[in-house]
């Protein structure tokens, strides 16, 4: 599988993201204590992943505080947004109905999901 852009996060560094965006701010060992355990890696590990992502851009830190504090660098839902673009670029040929028609003829949508879908295409339609 191809490496992430430099700015996309891996696998790993999702997971660390979804834990700030869940609980906020948070030291390396708060981090790790969720993260860290869960994948069976060691606390150093958890750093060296926690610097890669500052240098991606991914994270920012509080040096001024010890110790240091994280928190995500963009909201989930623009993280969300960017993620998406660059898949329905790379795996869908820029094709936006290609995604959606896969994503729902991959799994069942509830009832609800659908009405929400629904009144979303009526909204852009109206636009």
């Amino acid at each position: 599988m191809a490496r992430p852009a430099p700015d996309q996060p891996t696998e790993v560094e999702l997971q660390i993201l979804h834990r700030l965006w869940d609980d906020g701010p948070s030291t390396v060992r708060q981090i790790h204590d969720s993260v860290g355990q869960a994948r069976q890696t060691n606390y150093a590990t958890t750093v060296k992943m926690l610097v890669v992502m500052f240098e991606k851009g991914l994270v920012k830190r509080d040096d001024t505080v010890r110790p240091q504090i994280y928190r995500a660098a963009m909201t989930r839902t623009r993280a969300q947004k960017k993620l998406l673009k660059s898949l329905i670029h790379k795996a869908y040929e820029g094709s936006a109905k290609s995604l959606v028609m896969h994503a729902l003829s991959s799994q069942k949508a509830s009832k609800e999901d659908l009405a929400e879908i629904r009144e979303l295409i009526k909204q852009l339609e109206e636009k």
